[in-house]
């Protein structure tokens, strides 16, 4: 990290690269980047949008909703395989590195541009901040389990979001001294916003009453990519949809699975199930807190709705999440018919298991980290000759 020469009284403001790819990066950069901002002295952060989600309803919407700037660098990435999506963001990535030289890249989360931005500046030997860090499902089936892994390795300094994430990575090998635990900074969102997320009401523009719906999210590959398990979950929504109404914002990729399967005009002529077009954030959290419960497949929806106080049914065989399940609402359930159907319904008819928010998910986890990056760099400064 640079610093104003021998004389210098503090370090210079660090150019930091704040990497957005995908929609679940924003309501993570959201408060990292207004905790660097407001500290002009000491860090210059611009916001690089990899374009890894180009829909402008999972990517401007978010922009809006979160009073994010318009990116500084938009890579303009896109769709396309793994490979593909990971080498295309290495080559763009690279190119502005070699430009605007970077003091620091933070990344956020698990998705390819997480990793991909982070070998780059790795190779680069541009110090990396892995926000979310040490989450994991075991699983490495899952892409995203293969990107935390890998970022973890090679990041400078690890913030975790919980405990267990610290377990995990010290059984890694990593030391102490790169972890650091602050919260979870996805939940400063959900706090910071959540009077509008309140004041919305979204259930009522679909007609709905407060706890008189669910609400539900799919897009893993293992759901919607798979005919068996595809049909599975679609015969469970057929049951719980004729005793509940379903509100299904669909995910661009799991409307083209299943149009590729052959099943969108199941879904689509299924009683008392809703589908919508994807949300923006606020109207999406404000449907959360007005549900009955949500059946989700996604690792952010866990963590909202324990703090929301909302029972969640995860249709997955396992989560990287454990927490939300220990301290939280969360439930997994195996992505299977029967098994979707009874815990839905025992959801709706029984009192709400009680749960706890977890430590430091306190709406001030990105005042936390960026407490450390400064306390970082002002440590090498004291070091240099």
């Amino acid at each position: 990290m640079r610093s104003g020469g021998p004389e210098a009284k503090h370090i210079m403001a660090l150019r930091t690269f704040v990497v957005a790819g995908a929609r679940p990066n924003f309501m993570k950069v959201a408060p990292l980047w207004v905790a660097l901002a407001a500290d002009p002295r000491h860090f210059a952060p611009r916001l690089v949008h990899t374009g890894q989600h180009y829909d402008p309803l999972l990517s401007d919407v978010f922009l809006r909703d979160l009073e994010l700037p318009r990116p500084h660098v938009a890579l303009g990435v896109g769709s396309g395989t793994h490979a593909e999506q990971t080498a295309g963001i290495m080559v763009a990535f690279e190119r502005v590195c070699a430009e605007e030289r970077p003091d620091l890249v933070l990344v956020v989360g698990d998705v390819n541009s997480t990793m991909a931005c982070t070998l780059v500046a790795a190779k680069l030997e541009i110090p990396v901040a892995h926000v979310e860090a040490g989450l994991r499902s075991f699983d490495r089936s899952m892409p995203e389990e293969i990107n935390r892994v890998v970022t973890d390795a090679l990041s400078t300094y690890l913030f975790t979001p919980s405990r267990d994430a610290d377990e995990n990575l010290r059984r890694e090998g990593i030391s102490g001294g790169r972890v650091h635990f602050v919260g979870n900074v996805m939940i400063d969102s959900l706090r910071r916003f959540l009077p509008r997320i309140s004041a919305l009401r979204a259930h009522a523009t679909y007609g709905l009453p407060p706890r008189g719906y669910a609400l539900l999210t799919l897009h893993r590959p293992t759901n919607v990519d798979r005919p068996d398990a595809c049909q599975q979950i679609l015969a469970a929504l057929e049951v719980i949809a004729r005793r509940v109404p379903v509100l299904f914002p669909l995910h661009p990729r799991t409307r083209k699975s299943l149009a590729s399967l052959g099943l969108e005009a199941r879904l689509r002529g299924m009683a008392g199930l809703i589908v919508t077009e994807p949300m923006g954030y606020l109207e999406f959290l404000s449907l959360q807190q007005g549900a009955a419960f949500v059946m989700t497949d996604s690792g952010g929806v866990q963590e909202e709705t324990t703090v929301l106080g909302i029972p969640c049914l995860t249709l997955r065989e396992n989560t990287e999440r454990p927490v939300t399940i220990s301290e939280g609402t969360n439930q997994l359930v195996k992505p299977a018919r029967d098994a979707i159907i009874d815990k839905a319904l025992e959801v709706l008819h029984e009192p709400p298991r009680a749960g706890r928010i977890p430590e430091f998910w306190d709406g001030r986890a990105a005042e936390r980290t960026v407490r450390v990056l400064l306390g970082e760099a002002m440590a090498q400064e004291r070091r240099r000759p």
